[in-house]
């Protein structure tokens, strides 16, 4: 490899992570609140409204079902204008995100739902008010399970990131398809496939081992 085809690939790691953390950053902004007011809103919830559930659930159901490529050429309306152009890593990040959101909803709504009753009951019994038993005691009861949720959250975003490269999205994905496929150099996309298995195993080993180190539980 020449010096310009490691500049390449370093500059495609470069935006790669930019687009993985920075849709997973903006997803959680979105995914997290979400995730609480599905809870919140549901039938065992603290604060049960149906109506309300059953409009996020359906809307999250809606997003979740569509195939990532589909949904990044249905939204390249929408990406132009927030951004000003459709291809890019900064572009490839809003329809990131779109797809993101609702599955960080689900993942935040099935660690809250998985916290035990009791806890939540003594908090109660003790004159917590809703808002104070989501932030001292939902959350800090799920921490694991939401890190772990981050984590996987994470490896997805990656893969889909990558995945973007087909349509101009920037990063590693796009260097494999415009060498690997359009120009036949199978030694540089398997280098960027590579590269993205090692970014995908540093994520999930960091992720796993600080939901570890949280989790307090007897084992």
């Amino acid at each position: 490899m020449n010096e310009n085809v490691i500049a390449m690939l370093i500059s495609g790691i470069g935006e790669t992570l930019y687009m993985t953390l920075g849709s997973v950053i903006i997803g959680y902004i979105i995914g997290l609140p979400l995730g609480i007011l599905l809870y919140v809103s549901g039938k065992n919830g603290l604060r049960p409204c149906m109506p309300l559930y059953r409009a996020l659930d359906f809307i999250c159901n809606i997003i979740r079902s569509i195939p990532f490529l589909i949904l990044l050429i249905l939204l390249i309306p929408f990406t132009r204008l927030l951004v000003g152009q459709s291809y890019g890593s900064t572009a490839t990040i809003v329809p990131l995100v779109v797809c993101a959101a609702p599955y960080i909803a689900r993942v935040v709504e099935a660690s809250l739902t998985d916290v035990d009753a009791g806890v939540i009951e003594a908090a109660k019994a003790m004159g917590a008010s809703n808002m104070q038993i989501i932030c001292k005691v939902l959350l800090v009861e799920a921490k694991t399970s939401l890190i772990t949720g981050f984590t996987i959250t994470t490896g997805l975003l990656l893969g889909y990131s990558a995945m973007s490269g087909t349509v101009g999205g920037g990063g590693l994905g796009d260097i494999a398809v415009r060498y690997g496929y359009y120009r036949w150099q199978t030694d540089i996309m398997v280098i960027t496939v590579i590269l993205l298995i090692i970014i995908f195993q540093i994520i999930q080993t960091a992720g796993m081992k600080i939901s570890k180190k949280l989790d307090h539980r007897k084992r």
